[in-house]
């Protein structure tokens, strides 16, 4: 077994920095600096926040075997937790981060109160609604002035709709939580903006789990009332679901729809091919390797070590961080050929964009059905569509942790 040194020996050695900035020389692709840890092996200790020395894990199959090892602890408060936030405001504001920053077993028992609505029959039966949706939200864009916002008109709003109609949300209180969960993902928010945002959510998902136990509709939130009454789930852990939920049902799909959208722009032999195609196979391909090609998952999936755990050739001690990197392993030329090509035809299926493990993204079904909606509705419905200006002109989200776009003006 290779010696590597502790934590205290590895602070006074040269050792890369984490998270490295992105580059707009790059912006569909990790940058230099994100890339140059690969070179270090598929596992190396980084300097990061608060002088900390965390593992970062590169290696495809490395970053699976960790992902699915109980020895890691997705418990923000554990002492040597890689975090950006001091754990000193770590709960700021919040109640919790529900299920997604508990370990098993209690993570496994909250999780299956939710998981049954996102299974893929669950949601296969939705398609025919988010389609309807996704004709609406494009029917309104091209009713309304040109050039059109592509993130405003269609990317957020869309899943927006549909994860709101799931939870029982009204609608009409869209503009509230993406105001809110776009401060809980900023960057450069501060803990005290990032607590304040997710209160307002937490406040208002409690005040609707209140009226939805007096006033059950045929929603998931209706359901987890009934967890309520029968003692399995208190009204705080319900609403925290509820943020949960909201905040993954529509940042994350959002993002993928812009940023996914405008790459295709970029290639657009392969945006032909799915613009043309009568097979939902090649969709279905062409959306995993969207998902592979972008990973938008800025800063990595965080863990602590519980035990000392040995893997390729390292020992990681207990108590020390570890830091996921998918946009990495998602390029490993040992999975996937010339990773930095795009291929909408490559098999893709085992790229790491949703996680693995008991903690992978539970909303993944949902996902990647309403991907496999909108890319092919969108260029047939609109076949000469083309942004407005050059891609250096386009405002990416540097600023934020789950990667995308502010804005992406568009026109036809």
């Amino acid at each position: 077994m290779t010696s590597t040194p502790s934590t205290s020996e590895a602070s006074s050695l040269d050792i890369p920095g984490f998270p490295p900035p992105r580059s707009s020389e790059c912006p569909f692709a990790p940058s230099p600096g994100m890339r140059a840890l690969s070179g270090y092996g598929p596992l190396t200790q980084v300097r990061s926040w608060g002088d900390s020395t965390p593992w970062a894990v590169t290696g495809h199959a490395e970053q699976k075997a960790l992902l699915s090892d109980a020895r890691l602890s997705v418990e923000f408060s554990r002492p040597g937790f890689p975090s950006p936030v001091d754990p000193a405001h770590a709960h700021a504001g919040s109640a919790d981060l529900s299920f997604v920053g508990m370990d098993d077993p209690e993570h496994a028992r909250l999780r299956r109160m939710v998981s049954g609505a996102f299974t893929i029959k669950r949601v296969e039966a939705m398609r025919p609604r988010v389609q309807k949706m996704a004709d609406d939200f494009i029917d309104a864009m091209l009713d309304g002035p040109e050039p059109a916002d592509l993130v405003r008109d269609l990317a957020l709003p869309l899943p927006s709709l549909v994860i709101s109609e799931m939870l029982g949300v009204p609608y009409e209180d869209h503009e509230f939580f993406q105001t809110n969960s776009k401060s809980i993902v900023s960057a450069t928010a501060s803990p005290q903006e990032r607590g304040t945002a997710h209160t307002n959510l937490a406040t208002y998902l409690d005040e609707l789990v209140g009226r939805k136990r007096t006033e059950p509709g045929d929603d998931l939130l209706s359901g987890l009332c009934t967890q309520i009454e029968n003692g399995e789930l208190t009204r705080r852990q319900a609403a925290a679901m509820g943020v949960l939920l909201l905040l993954g049902g529509h940042e994350t799909t959002a993002n993928m729809i812009s940023l996914g959208t405008l790459l295709l722009l970029q290639h657009p032999e392969q945006l032909a091919v799915i613009r043309d195609t009568d097979d939902p196979a090649v969709v279905r391909d062409a959306v995993e390797e969207l998902l592979r090609y972008l990973s938008i998952v800025h800063l990595g999936r965080r863990r602590t070590a519980l035990e000392d755990i040995e893997i390729a050739g390292r020992t990681i001690r207990a108590g020390e961080g570890v830091i996921l990197l998918g946009e990495l392993a998602n390029r490993d030329p040992a999975v996937f050929p010339d990773p930095d090509r795009l291929d909408i035809t490559r098999d893709a299926r085992h790229h790491q964009a949703f996680g693995a493990g008991s903690h992978h993204c539970v909303g993944q079904p949902l996902a990647r059905m309403e991907l496999q909606v909108i890319y092919p509705t969108l260029f047939r419905r609109i076949p000469t569509l083309r942004t407005v200006d050059g891609l250096d002109t386009v405002p990416f989200k540097y600023d934020a942790v789950i990667y995308g776009l502010h804005a992406l003006p568009v026109t036809w």
